[in-house]
């Protein structure tokens, strides 16, 4: 597939060659993959990893001294460290290996809560939050007898900041928002944010489970408490997911939950539980989940992550401006920092019909509230058409895509 962009160094056909479900077809056509908000493809260097761990190392970990418990152990820690150096994290006890960014916000949620949250206590956060991170506050709230307080939307799809600064109070005590919209793909101004809850040390958690893929993420420069993602998003294994906690955080916190592989002593009168982030992983883990993450992070390195910013933001641009050309169509935020993610309506047309007559033409998108229905009630809309896109994508697909939403509109309208 010719693509057209010609100011990123950058070789896309290079990098689809490693992406074996690009060569299938879909309905008869060529598969133009542009659902990679819901989940990415993996590349044969993360396939290859995974198999290599059955084929050669298959062990649990951790409590085993036979030669193969030891590689598959030292082959997660290394993962996790490599995780840390990722994110920039302090200590490699930082990183908390979860089942995705979902499992990270409820551990979050249930630790956190347990200690701090008191009746009358306020949790902020915003208008445009995925479900994940806004159930897992509710709910603590309702057992807490908490409040959760929202930051507003503005029309054109950015948080309003100066309205989230009124908000800020002695009640406060945590701040949850997303880095980037999985709507929208609007990129929050996360650093703001931050220094204003930090003058009122108020803890932040940031989901960044759409900004992982797209951007360089260093917790430290960030300042944030915890960061939480998923794998299956940035290319690695479903399954497996990361919450970055502080230290001093991954040292209050008791277990999420309990049970081998958290213990130091257990005896029918106390248990005492180990340090660090095994505390927190209990269980057998998704051994092989860390490594394709790993795997996955060391491919996206090599390729370098502003390379692959630069080359989805042109592609971005090159399909908003594509989009704009068709009649009846909507973009919900549509601002110029933004992470490779469109969301559109076609006049009256609903979402779920768009999305199919696109599939029966080769093309997946997402349709629906995206997890996001307070956003749509927001905006007054059932539901958008979700176009995200990966590095792996070019423009010839967005050709396609295009002249396939120009024949779906003419069915529908």
């Amino acid at each position: 597939m010719q693509n057209t962009l010609q100011h990123t160094a950058f070789n896309v056909e290079k990098v689809r060659a490693d992406f074996p479900i690009l060569k299938v077809h879909v309905n008869n056509k060529p598969l133009v993959y542009f659902d990679n908000g819901a989940t990415a493809q993996k590349p044969t260097q993360v396939i290859d990893a995974i198999a290599k761990y059955y084929y050669e190392e298959n062990s649990n970990i951790h409590r085993g001294v036979h030669t193969l418990s030891q590689k598959a152990t030292t082959h997660y820690e290394l993962a996790r460290t490599t995780v840390q150096k990722h994110l920039n994290a302090a200590d490699v006890n930082e990183i908390i290996f979860t089942r995705g960014t979902t499992e990270s916000i409820n551990l979050v949620a249930h630790c956190f809560g347990k200690l701090f949250i008191k009746a009358g206590d306020e949790i902020i956060l915003s208008e445009m939050e995925h479900h994940s991170n806004i159930l897992p506050w509710q709910v603590l709230c309702e057992e807490r007898g908490a409040v959760l307080k929202v930051i507003p939307v503005t029309e054109n799809g950015e948080l309003n900041l100066e309205e989230y600064k009124k908000l800020l109070s002695d009640k406060t005590k945590l701040i949850a928002v997303t880095h980037v919209s999985n709507t929208l793909g609007v990129v929050n101004d996360v650093k703001e944010i931050i220094a204003a809850a930090k003058q009122k040390n108020i803890p932040v958690l940031l989901d960044g489970a759409q900004a992982i893929p797209h951007m360089v993420v260093d917790v430290q420069e960030l300042d944030c408490d915890f960061y939480c993602f998923s794998g299956h998003k940035i290319y690695a294994p479903t399954g497996i997911g990361v919450l970055y906690a502080k230290a001093k955080w991954v040292e209050k916190f008791e277990p999420y939950q309990t049970g081998g592989g958290t213990i130091k002593t257990v005896t029918f009168e106390k248990t005492v539980y180990v340090d660090g982030p095994l505390k927190f992983e209990a269980g057998t883990p998704n051994i092989e989940g860390a490594i394709g993450l790993a795997a996955a992070l060391n491919y996206l390195n090599e390729i370098g992550l502003d390379t692959i910013a630069a080359y989805e933001n042109e592609l971005v641009h090159y399909a908003t401006e594509k989009l704009k050309q068709l009649p009846g169509v909507k973009i919900y935020g549509d601002v110029k920092d933004k992470a490779a993610v469109i969301s559109f309506n076609v006049n009256n047309a609903h979402p779920f019909d768009v999305g199919t007559l696109l599939d029966k033409q080769g093309v997946a998108v997402r349709t629906g509230h995206h997890c996001n229905q307070p956003l749509m009630q927001c905006f007054n809309i059932p539901g958008t058409v979700r176009a995200s896109f990966a590095f792996y994508n070019t423009t010839h697909e967005i050709d396609v895509f295009i002249s396939a939403l120009e024949k779906a509109i003419k069915m529908l309208l």
